[in-house]
């Protein structure tokens, strides 16, 4: 613990430096808020006409009618209460002509029929799974894939649950630690589990569904899943109800070989499938959140349809490049803006390419001089030097930057430093990196426009994260480094 404490005492000085380069090409801005109005943004999202909704953890949902407004004068912004007496809404989606929110035990569709920007329709759109009063059992979403289909996902609980006392929905009590999905017209089914407490949820630019989850029990670390039908995630919990007649997960509820890794577990754990990404601890985050694709056309820089992560505890967002291989969904995740006024929760983009981020810390730990809050994020316009993409081949990394590499320091192996490692799987709480080694960078190769380098390396391991420093690579242009050096890919699969 105190190894971890130190560590990220270290890296958090060097934040410090790396936000003030970041300004310059992302800048953050603070909405002033109405007097009184605890903004814990817990759901966001944008209407047709460019409004911006959003969900307060607290129950309620508001409407800012002017949301690319850049005054300081809170009394310039145009706020209306839309709906009201809400149950921990986490999550907010705009479809079908209606706001979609995840109460603790239904999604909610909430209409204003009459038009006059209140809520007068609370009509249950979805139900399912039981809630037993334990703190633990939150439900988030929705989100809408390309289909029209809907998907929820729900937190394990801390405990008994349908054990509590006076609790008389038992026999009702399931799919905790459980992703959802409900087609137009159809009733809310299981599809994946192995979840803890899965608050992101999102598509990627293909339409798949992705969640991030909590550093804990089985999750040494926060990853990125891919849900779809019939993956077992890992966390073993949920398997209670894997043997029950809806489950698409039937024959898992086994227990597992104990002292293995994550990557003994690809082999070992019947059903496993592992995280498309992992993000280390403490090196890139300590508890995951939203999820959001670019889809802006360019409106937010170099990074279309590559996902950006929300972090809770460091107060900062994250982004990550995906890729298959081997039918499977795995890639790289990397530092990108730091310095939230509060934990990051959710983010959207306005309909001018900016992102409103949503924030509230819930009464825990995040850096940050407020506990709550709503930001935007505006690209200056100006490209920042940085690791675009880093994609597996069969025997190294290819890296793809967002400007010309100066050739001499991007062909010098020494410019770069890699070592892989992988995590325990167990049910204690969280877990050290593990089997540590150097991966040694044999060549490095620099494409004739300067845009790209493959890095031909000797001991690529499958199951492990691969830990990439590029401190040495410098611009063509004014020979300045990287803005952010790091790059962490999830190994999974080694191309053919």
């Amino acid at each position: 613990m105190v190894k971890q404490c130190t560590a990220w005492m270290v890296m958090l000085l060097g934040w410090t430096t790396l936000q003030a380069g970041e300004d310059e090409y992302y800048q953050l801005t603070p909405y002033p808020l109405p007097s009184g109005l605890k903004m814990e943004a817990s759901g966001l999202a944008v209407l047709p006409d460019g409004r911006l909704a959003v969900a307060i953890r607290k129950g309620e949902v508001w409407i800012l009618e002017n949301p690319t407004e850049k005054s300081k004068d809170p009394k310039d912004y145009k706020w209306k209460r839309f709906a009201s007496g809400l149950h921990e809404p986490l999550g907010l989606a705009w479809h079908d002509g209606a706001l979609y929110t995840t109460q603790r035990s239904e999604v909610t569709r909430l209409e204003d029929s009459d038009g006059d920007g209140v809520a007068d329709g609370y009509l249950t759109a979805a139900k399912g799974w039981a809630v037993s009063g334990n703190y633990h059992e939150y439900a988030y979403g929705p989100v809408f894939d390309p289909k029209g289909n809907m998907w929820v996902t729900l937190n394990i609980n801390i405990g008994s649950g349908q054990k509590i006392s006076g609790f008389k929905g038992g026999e009702k009590y399931h799919w905790r630690g459980w992703s959802m999905m409900q087609k137009p017209g159809g009733k809310l089914k299981p599809i994946s589990a192995g979840m803890r407490s899965p608050f992101g949820i999102g598509t990627n630019a293909a339409g798949d569904v992705f969640a991030t989850d909590q550093q804990g029990n089985w999750w040494a670390a926060g990853p990125l899943i891919h849900l779809r039908k019939g993956a077992f995630h890992g966390h073993q919990d949920s398997l209670r109800d894997a043997d029950r007649p809806e489950s698409p997960l039937k024959g898992l509820a086994v227990k597992p070989p104990k002292g293995i890794t994550t990557a003994q577990a690809m082999k070992q754990v019947k059903g496993y499938v592992p995280p498309a990404v992992w993000f280390p601890y403490n090196k890139i985050g300590n508890s995951t959140t939203g999820i959001r694709c670019d889809r802006t056309g360019g409106k937010f820089g170099p990074f279309e349809d590559q996902l950006f992560i929300g972090e809770f505890t460091m107060s900062f967002i994250s982004r990550v490049f995906l890729e298959k291989v081997k039918g499977e969904y795995q890639g790289a995740c990397f530092h990108f803006r730091k310095g939230m006024q509060s934990a990051v929760l959710q983010m959207e983009y306005l309909q001018d390419g900016s992102m409103v981020i949503g924030e509230s810390n819930r009464g825990w730990n995040s850096l940050g001089t407020r506990s709550y809050g709503l930001e935007r994020l505006m690209w200056t316009g100006k490209v920042p030097f940085e690791i675009k993409k880093m994609e597996a081949q069969a025997d190294g990394f290819v890296l793809t930057f967002t400007k010309p590499v100066d050739a001499k320091s991007a062909a010098d192996v020494k410019s770069y430093a890699m070592t892989s490692y992988t995590y325990p799987y167990q049910q204690a709480y969280g877990g050290d990196e593990l089997d540590t080694q150097a991966v040694k960078i044999i060549s490095a190769a620099v494409s004739k426009d300067g845009m790209s380098v493959m890095l031909k390396c000797a001991n690529l391991r499958e199951g492990y994260v691969h830990e990439l420093h590029t401190q040495g690579v410098r611009a063509s242009e004014g020979g300045v480094p990287l803005q952010h050096p790091e790059a962490f890919y999830t190994l999974n699969a080694i191309p053919d």
